[in-house]
């Protein structure tokens, strides 16, 4: 008699900013991919912090001089790719309105709430409300009250969120998982790490994660029955 399916269990780290396009991108592939799946995996996913631009101030500044000054695109080429990314995001369900005028901004605060966000058990609920109010609505994610806004739409408690906000609450926690991140190799992101062996980099379609997550799954499976 056969023994019934028992889902592998899958941590997965997903290294990621939150103004970071391609990983809205990477995580709808993910998610895609899981839900493809089915029951062959129970994963766990743990959303870790990385900013793109850790000294940037609070006001943050225009994306289009931002993307000349980091990567030496021109004002056309800077139009293609938002209008190429908007497409990607597009085909996993979400909204972009990045457009000229845009703003890019500084996110530690955000992470801070990521990570308490996570011991409340609302971390994915959060990720995505931010990745909605800096996407798709265009917000200022620097300040705190779209911050305390996108936690009440994760169901978190918003006195709970000014209180962090307002102080240096996880500030040190964020700052020693950043680095540990560093440590091993992250330098661009999205970067998804599969049961702290398996590393998937950028924002890639979900028939890439599905490949990968039943390959990893199998290879759990053999070393279960070898063992």
């Amino acid at each position: 008699m056969s023994q019934p399916h028992k889902p592998q269990a899958m941590k997965i780290d997903f290294v990621s900013d939150v103004v970071c396009p391609w990983c809205v991108i990477g995580l709808g592939g993910l998610t895609e991919a899981l839900a493809k799946v089915g029951d062959l995996v129970q994963a766990e996913i743990h959303f870790q912090p990385f900013e793109l631009n850790p000294d940037m101030p609070p006001e943050g500044q225009d994306i289009a001089e931002h993307v000349a000054q980091k990567y030496g695109a021109s004002p056309e080429q800077s139009a293609k790719n938002r209008e190429m990314i908007r497409q990607r995001a597009a085909e996993v369900g979400f909204e972009m309105t990045m457009k000229p005028g845009s703003r890019i901004y500084n996110t530690f605060d955000a992470h801070r709430l990521l990570h308490w966000a996570e011991r409340e058990g609302k971390q994915a609920a959060l990720k995505m409300a931010l990745f909605e109010a800096y996407f798709t609505a265009g917000e200022n994610l620097s300040d705190a009250k779209v911050l305390i806004d996108a936690a009440t739409t994760a169901g978190l408690d918003a006195d709970k969120a000014k209180a962090i906000l307002e102080g240096d609450a996880y500030a040190k926690e964020v700052r020693e998982v950043e680095a540990y991140w560093r440590r091993n190799g992250i330098s661009a992101v999205p970067a998804i790490i599969f049961n702290d062996r398996y590393v998937i980099s950028g924002g890639q379609p979900a028939q890439a994660f599905e490949k990968a997550i039943r390959s990893i799954a199998a290879e759990m499976k053999a070393f279960a029955v070898d063992a």
